[in-house]
């Protein structure tokens, strides 16, 4: 069974705790303290809430909403939590990514979420209607953060988070 990466998007306070309580799945960061609350669970005493951010629990499959794709850059601070349930990956608003498309007669993703993909490394392969396979590799090194299955033209989008 496959599992979803697990999406955290900043939000105002009050859309993750009411009367001290979290409405919600999320995570609160103040400096270099993470807290993680499941809906229903106490708002610890330590947490200030001017001083906190709040990132709510989101569908994963919305990730594209929080990228300006025109110039590819985070709309928000986002936090992702890979299926391992151990490694996570932050982004914060203004991070720029790469959004690289994939389309073709046939595409095959090489590189999934998470993944680490180099420069000369392809991260998916097309095939043309005449059978030629052509692999798509990223400009700059980097890590695959989310693919958008376009719906209406069956393609592909990489959203891949470039090495400084």
């Amino acid at each position: 069974m496959e599992r979803m990466p697990r999406l955290y998007v900043e939000v105002d306070a009050g859309e993750c705790v009411v009367q001290g309580k979290a409405t919600r799945d999320c995570v609160i960061i103040q400096g270099n303290i993470e807290v993680w609350l499941e809906e229903g669970d106490e708002l610890p005493e330590f947490i200030d809430l001017e001083d906190a951010k709040f990132l709510a629990k989101e569908v994963y499959d919305r990730f594209y909403l929080y990228v300006d794709r025109m110039e590819g850059r985070m709309l928000a601070d986002v936090v992702l939590v890979l299926p391992d349930g151990r490694t996570r990956i932050y982004l914060k608003k203004g991070d720029e990514l790469m959004i690289l498309p994939v389309e073709g007669y046939t595409k095959t993703i090489i590189a999934n979420v998470g993944n680490r993909v180099r420069k000369g490394d392809a991260f998916a392969a097309v095939t043309t209607r005449k059978g030629e396979v052509h692999y798509l590799k990223p400009p700059k090194t980097g890590t695959v953060v989310f693919i958008d299955e376009i719906t209406d033209r069956p393609h592909y989008v990489y959203y891949i988070l470039p090495e400084e």
